[in-house]
C-alpha cells in the first residue's frame, strides 16, 4: 500500500520538468510538490546545450520556428510565458542573459551549470522536493488520485505533470518511457517519432567525408522527388569524417527525415555560395578568361573544397577557365551551388538534440497544458509533439509549456 502523499508530482527533472515544480510551487506555497527523475546526475541535457554554454533562449521566438503540432496551437503555449519573461526570470534567479549576433540568448558566464544550478535554487527555495535517481516505471489513475511507482517505492498525488522528455540524448534518461506512461493514462503518441536536430551521414566514400573540419555558411535544399523545393535553411554548415553537422544540417534534418517516410526519392541539395544561382556561377565561370577556378572562388571558398568539387567534376582547379568546356563549366556551376546529397542516414538519437513527434497537442488544453482525457494530468517539454530549430527554440517550449503545467497544477 503506497502511503506517502503528494500534492503534485511531476516526472522529470529536466528544463520543463524543473520549471513546472518551480511554478506549481509558487502558484500554491502549501502544497507539496516533490520532482521524480531517474538520472543520476541531473540536468544533463541542459548541461551539453550550446556547446556547455546552455542557449537559454532566442531575442526572436515565434511559432514559425517549430514544427509538429499546429503552429497556432504551438503559438498559444509560447505567449503564455515569452521571452521578455523568460529574460526577467532567470534574472530573478541571478542568471542575466546577454544576446549574440545570431539572436541566441546565453548566460554572462558562458556556463550552462550557472542556468542548472539557478534552477535547482530556484526549486529548492520554493519548498520542492527533488528525488533522484527515482525512476517513475508506472503512472495508475484512480477515481481520486494518481499512484506513480518505481522500484523505489510509490506516490499517491492529486496531480502529476509529466515532462519525462522525448528520446533524444537517452543517456539523460529521455528514453521513451515517457511515451508508454502516456499511452497508459490515455493518450495517443504521433505516428511518427524520430529524430531531430540530428547530423546526417553520406557514403563513407563519398568526397565530402574527406573535408572533415572545413566549415562555412552554406544553403540547404530539400526537395521532393518530383523536384519542389518543401524548405532551406542557410547557416554555418560542417564537414565531417561521417557526413554533414552543423547548424543548417541539423535544422533542415526534421524535414528530411520526415519527408522521406513517404518521398523516398526526396532530396538534399547544398549550395556552397548562398544567394548565386547556378546560371550566375556559370556566367562568372565563363568570364574569368585566364583566371583559375581556385583563384576565383579563394575569396569565398576553403582551397580544399574547391578543389575537391573540381576534382569531382573531372574539372582542373589551376587550368586557365577559358581552357574550361561547356559540359566542364556547367558541371563546376552545379557542384558549387546545386550539389545532391546522398544522405544515407542520420546518426540517431544519441547524436540529436531534439525528438520530433509525441503527444499532439490537440490531446490537451493549450490555456493550461492539462490532458483532455485524462483530468489531473498534466504534460509540458519534449514529450509533447513539438520541436524547435536550433537557437534556443527547444528551451524556450520547455520553458513556456512549463510554466503554463506548472502555474495550473499549482492553482
Amino acid at each position: 500500500m503506497i502511503e506517502e502523499r503528494a500534492d503534485t508530482v511531476v516526472v522529470g527533472a529536466g528544463a520543463a520538468g524543473l520549471m513546472a515544480a518551480i511554478w506549481a510551487a509558487r502558484a500554491n506555497p502549501h502544497q507539496a510538490v516533490v520532482v521524480l527523475d531517474g538520472a543520476r546526475t541531473l540536468g544533463a541535457k541542459i548541461l551539453v546545450a550550446g556547446g556547455g554554454r546552455c542557449n537559454v533562449t532566442h531575442d526572436h521566438v515565434d511559432s514559425s520556428a517549430y514544427a509538429g503540432s499546429s503552429r497556432n496551437a504551438i503559438r498559444k503555449v509560447l505567449l503564455r510565458f515569452d521571452v521578455p519573461q523568460t529574460v526577467d526570470f532567470f534574472r530573478e534567479l541571478g542568471v542575466h542573459l546577454k544576446r549574440e549576433e545570431t539572436g541566441k540568448l546565453f548566460p554572462t558566464t558562458d556556463s550552462a551549470r550557472t542556468v542548472l544550478n539557478a534552477l535547482l535554487s530556484a526549486a529548492e527555495r520554493a519548498g520542492v522536493q527533488i528525488r533522484h535517481p527515482n525512476l517513475v516505471e508506472t503512472i495508475a489513475r484512480n477515481s481520486t488520485s494518481f499512484e506513480v511507482r518505481g522500484a523505489w517505492g510509490g506516490i499517491t498525488a492529486g496531480t502529476v505533470i509529466l515532462a519525462s522528455g522525448g528520446r533524444s540524448l537517452p543517456k539523460s534518461g529521455s528514453d521513451g518511457h515517457g511515451y508508454t506512461m502516456a499511452r497508459s493514462l490515455g493518450h495517443t503518441i504521433t505516428r511518427r517519432v524520430f529524430p531531430a536536430l540530428v547530423p546526417l551521414t553520406l557514403p563513407r566514400d563519398h568526397f565530402l567525408t574527406a573535408l572533415s573540419g572545413v566549415t562555412l555558411v552554406a544553403t540547404l535544399d530539400l526537395r521532393s522527388g518530383s523536384g519542389k523545393k518543401l524548405v532551406s535553411f542557410t547557416d554555418s554548415t560542417l564537414c565531417t569524417h561521417f557526413g554533414l553537422s552543423g547548424p543548417s544540417v541539423l535544422d533542415i534534418s526534421r524535414y528530411f527525415i520526415d519527408a522521406t517516410f513517404d518521398d523516398p526519392d526526396a532530396m538534399l541539395t547544398i549550395n556552397w555560395l548562398p544567394g548565386r544561382t547556378t546560371e550566375q556561377v556559370e556566367v562568372e565561370l565563363q568570364a574569368l578568361g585566364k583566371a583559375s577556378p581556385l583563384r576565383h572562388f579563394a575569396d569565398s571558398l576553403p582551397e580544399r573544397l574547391v578543389r575537391a568539387l573540381c576534382a569531382e567534376v573531372g574539372v582542373d582547379p589551376i587550368a586557365p577557365a577559358s581552357q574550361l568546356t561547356r559540359k566542364g563549366r556547367k558541371a563546376l556551376a552545379r557542384a558549387v551551388t546545386q550539389l545532391p546529397l546522398p544522405v544515407t542516414g542520420n546518426r540517431g538519437y544519441t547524436y540529436a538534440e531534439a525528438t520530433a513527434g509525441g503527444v499532439p497537442l490537440s490531446e490537451l488544453h493549450l490555456d493550461t497544458m492539462q490532458s483532455r482525457v485524462c483530468p489531473g494530468l498534466y504534460l509540458c517539454g519534449e514529450i509533447c509533439d513539438v520541436d524547435g530549430r536550433i537557437g534556443g527554440y527547444n528551451f524556450q517550449w520547455a520553458w513556456a509549456s512549463g510554466y503554463v503545467a506548472g502555474i495550473s497544477a499549482g492553482t
